[in-house]
């Protein structure tokens, strides 16, 4: 199997800041999987939207280089994933060889990642960006929710233009 089976819970409808934060990124990290479910490695590198060259798969390659960039700079522990800068969206775009099985087990590990850098540490607790700007926790979870929405929304596009499913 290429994809993982994955179930999506729903965030719940009333609860802490944290486990609400934790809750939506959650659901949308197992919505991307989700979206990609039973499709073939070719279907999830096929570009279905020229001139775009976006891909079921690029966009789970990219959500494991946000995942390691925010939470590993979080921590102190950044280092790109796929991207270099001689290549800086090979995470989209360096696809011929790559391998979808490998790069889910690698997305899912990646996400686990990012869970234990961020356990432990508060809402308020800060870093330095390489922009310069103090970010929080907070942020980062704010950002990486509205991150996995827009792209679960290219993922929709993408997986009805392989084979007409849809969903929520």
């Amino acid at each position: 199997m290429v994809v993982p089976e994955v179930s999506r819970i729903d965030p719940p409808h009333i609860a802490g800041e944290r486990e609400m934060l934790e809750s939506w990124l959650d659901y949308h990290r197992d919505t991307l999987v989700w979206k990609c479910a039973g499709l073939t490695e070719e279907q999830l590198k096929q570009r279905t939207c020229p001139p775009s060259t976006l891909t079921l798969l690029g966009l789970v390659r990219h959500m494991n280089e946000v995942e390691n960039g925010w939470f590993g700079r979080f921590v102190g522990e950044h280092k790109p994933v796929y991207s270099t800068d001689e290549w800086p969206d090979a995470d989209f775009d360096d696809l011929e060889k790559a391998d979808a099985a490998a790069d889910f087990a690698a997305f899912q590990r990646q996400c686990e990642r990012s869970r234990e850098r961020a356990r432990g540490h508060d809402l308020d607790d800060t870093f330095i960006s390489r922009r310069g700007h103090e970010i929080s926790l907070r942020w980062i979870y704010v950002h990486m929710i509205e991150e996995y929405a827009r792209h679960n929304g290219h993922a929709d596009l993408i997986r009805e233009a392989i084979d007409g499913v849809t969903g929520d």
